[in-house]
């Protein structure tokens, strides 16, 4: 669990942009301080987790350390097998739904980093649910990987240009999904790591 934060790491942990982290640090509502002789902004743990709670922003990223992965999916035996995986990894923190609408529900409340969406929903289609995470502007740095037994490209392209930042086709060797997931966070793929 890291001390200090940039305001990079600041940005991605309130899921806002790093201008907004700096006019707050600038403007004194996020206390912290200049690395000496250089421009670079610090924020101590403790002030980003005050400035979090004062400003109603979950402080659970912050608390576990964990990325936050939304899977959406009707299969409940991938959903289970990728919950499984993740938890294991414990870099992760996982819920699922298995429907469209109970996706656009959960998202507000959990804010994840990364959702995984299954393309053929009972509900609604997943573009759908891509267009609508994409409408709302406090989600600009939720992560969407589309996943679908569908291969047509320009269904592909398609979901891409609604939102959608990676595709992956089914069925799917799993660690080939949670190596994309650690691409598009950031962080180091377990591949690697293992």
């Amino acid at each position: 669990m890291k001390d200090v934060y940039t305001t990079g790491e600041a940005a991605k942990i309130c899921k806002v942009s790093q201008q907004t982290i700096i006019r707050c640090f600038d403007s004194g509502q996020l206390k912290g301080f200049r690395v000496p002789g250089s421009r670079f902004r610090r924020i101590p743990r403790a002030e980003l987790f005050s400035f979090m709670r004062d400003n109603g922003i979950p402080t659970d990223a912050l608390e576990s350390g964990k990325r936050k992965v939304m899977i959406v999916d009707d299969d409940q035996e991938l959903v289970d097998l990728i919950v499984d995986v993740l938890e294991k990894d414990g870099r992760f923190e996982t819920r699922s739904v298995n429907n469209g609408f109970d996706a656009g529900m959960m998202v507000k409340e959990y804010r994840p980093d990364l959702i995984v969406l299954d393309v053929m929903l009972p509900d609604i289609n997943g573009k759908e649910v891509c267009q609508r995470v994409r409408s709302d502007p406090s989600m600009d740095e939720v992560k969407i990987i589309c996943i679908s037994g569908m291969v047509e490209q320009d269904k592909i392209d398609d979901l891409r240009q609604s939102g959608a930042n990676d595709f992956l086709q089914k069925p799917f060797e799993v660690d080939h999904l949670v190596d994309r997931i650690c691409g598009l966070l950031d962080i180091e793929s377990s591949l690697a790591a293992g």
